[in-house]
């Protein structure tokens, strides 16, 4: 296989850093030790990432001389909470970690949101860096510096934004994703060419068999083309005052079904991929999206074998969940909507009505 290492920058002045996308990167000592402060690191990671790269990733820092104290977590988003954070803070405070020591998040979106969230809050800050392991992660949560826990109200609604160190994205940790987390990752790549990149979404519809069947080339270049064009949004607004907000596309829909149902009940990516298509449904009746995109979106994702309708929970139920949206502004619901693909708008000026019958035209 080609070297595919490839490295971009998030620009945020003195809180700019890289993403190194490529194979092998978690034998990189090279790539991690500019950013320790210390040699010491805590490797947070679960116990589905833990047995497959947790010694990989502790005998390259090691043989560089940088002690590692692991912290293991169970998995799944249903512990995304209060509770499994505060084993981070247990094992932190256990060990006399200081502000100093970096923690490195090694796992998909729950690990690098929560690990995130921990170091933002200990001792008021500590380093950390990202080392996402799953498609998912690679090219959205890890960037950007989002990290949350859930409420039972609602998804990722106490969190800090908080930037990383350095985001190390081994295509190869892909290599051991089950398949179901392989296309709810591909739900987030997706979303990149519908807000701003129609030309991505048109390779992507001419290359997602490869992309599915784990090409190596072909899932580092839709890596690297997500991580782009999130690191563009995030540097032109880093706290999600104005553009930022489009890439939430069927996020307020996807969020109000993991939280309907339970987290974990779908896999965040399959979530927001029925959201990203009631958010069609929406354009569409608001005239701002004709028949014929509608039907390349919904193509696409059948291709990738993701739901296309949401939870048959009843609009009133997903209205209800869809009040504690981050994105709501003096009460009003601003959503994330399609006026064709690649151009993507926050607008508040559907009325329930028609919102209701979108969720129930796409979830029945």
């Amino acid at each position: 296989m080609q070297n595919l290492t490839q490295t971009l920058t998030v620009s945020l002045a003195e809180r700019s850093y890289p993403i190194h996308i490529g194979s092998a990167l978690l034998a990189r000592a090279d790539l991690l030790l500019p950013h320790l402060k210390q040699k010491k690191a805590v490797i947070v990671s679960n116990t589905t990432v833990a047995p497959l790269y947790l010694d990989r990733l502790r005998s390259t820092l090691e043989k560089a001389g940088i002690s590692t104290l692991p912290i293991i977590l169970p998995d799944g988003e249903q512990y995304k909470n209060w509770e499994t954070l505060n084993l981070v803070f247990d094992a932190l405070l256990g060990t006399h970690c200081e502000r100093s020591t970096t923690l490195i998040a090694l796992g998909g979106g729950v690990i690098g949101d929560m690990g995130g969230f921990a170091a933002a809050c200990y001792q008021r800050g500590m380093p950390f860096i990202q080392v996402p392991t799953t498609l998912l992660s690679q090219v959205d949560s890890s960037v950007g510096g989002k990290t949350a826990i859930n409420h039972p109200l609602g998804k990722n609604m106490i969190g800090a934004f908080y930037q990383p160190q350095v985001v190390l994205a081994d295509i190869d940790t892909l290599d051991t994703l089950p398949d179901r987390e392989l296309r709810a990752g591909v739900a987030e790549v997706i979303k990149y060419g519908l807000i701003r990149d129609p030309a991505f979404f048109a390779w992507l519809e001419a290359n997602v068999e490869k992309l599915l069947a784990r090409d190596k080339e072909v899932l580092a270049y839709a890596v690297h083309r997500s991580c782009a064009n999130k690191a563009d949004v995030v540097a032109a607004d880093e706290r999600e005052t104005g553009e930022r907000a489009l890439l939430n596309l069927g996020h307020t829909f996807g969020h109000a079904i993991e939280t309907g149902l339970g987290y974990g009940e779908w896999l965040h990516g399959e979530a927001i991929a029925a959201g990203t298509l009631i958010a069609a449904e929406l354009s569409w009746r608001l005239g701002w999206l004709d028949v014929d995109a509608v039907e390349r979106i919904e193509n696409l994702f059948v291709r990738c074998d993701l739901p296309v309708h949401g939870a048959p929970m009843g609009a009133a139920r997903y209205m209800e969940l869809m009040r504690h949206d981050k994105k709501v502004q003096d009460g009003k619901l601003r959503l994330v909507l399609l006026k064709g693909i690649g151009s993507a708008v926050v607008s508040d000026v559907a009325g329930e009505a028609m919102i209701a019958a979108s969720i129930e035209a796409r979830c029945t």
